[in-house]
């Protein structure tokens, strides 16, 4: 099985939220933290350095196999990126209600939670997260 250098850590969920610099970022990430502990019934794990992530999934490709995160989040310095593992091809009509957000394949850039609607990213994340369920054997 081929390595990637992003994999589940011991280190504490709790103290790295409680070290991201910006109080707006550091809250945000609390509440996403909790939205997807409640979406997922899993604990968060950091993942790398640092996302935060819940359950996770086998998949494989051509360079070996791998496990990532269901789904997750890392308060980075720009913007808070939610990982929509099955990106969001069928998901245009709720990220047309979601807000100021921006997307890349797997990716949801928040520049914070108050630029959207909460209950639309609520809806948005369940969805995926049963995606993931119905596609892939997730733990």
């Amino acid at each position: 099985m081929a390595d990637l250098k992003t994999r589940p850590t011991r280190k504490s969920v709790e103290k790295f939220i409680s070290h991201i610099e910006h109080p707006t970022r550091q809250q945000d990430a609390k509440t996403l933290c909790l939205l997807l502990e409640q979406l997922t019934h899993k604990k968060p794990v950091i993942w790398g350095d640092s996302i935060v992530g819940f359950g996770q999934y086998e998949y494989s490709n051509s360079k070996g196999t791998y496990h990532w995160p269901v789904i997750g989040f890392s308060p980075r310095k720009q913007s808070m990126t939610v990982y929509i593992m099955p990106g969001f091809d069928d998901l245009s009509d709720q990220l047309s209600k979601l807000g100021k957000a921006k997307t890349a394949r797997s990716c949801l850039y928040i520049n914070k939670l108050a630029d959207i609607d909460i209950e639309v990213l609520k809806n948005l994340c369940d969805t995926a997260i049963q995606t993931m369920h119905q596609r892939y054997h997730c733990s």
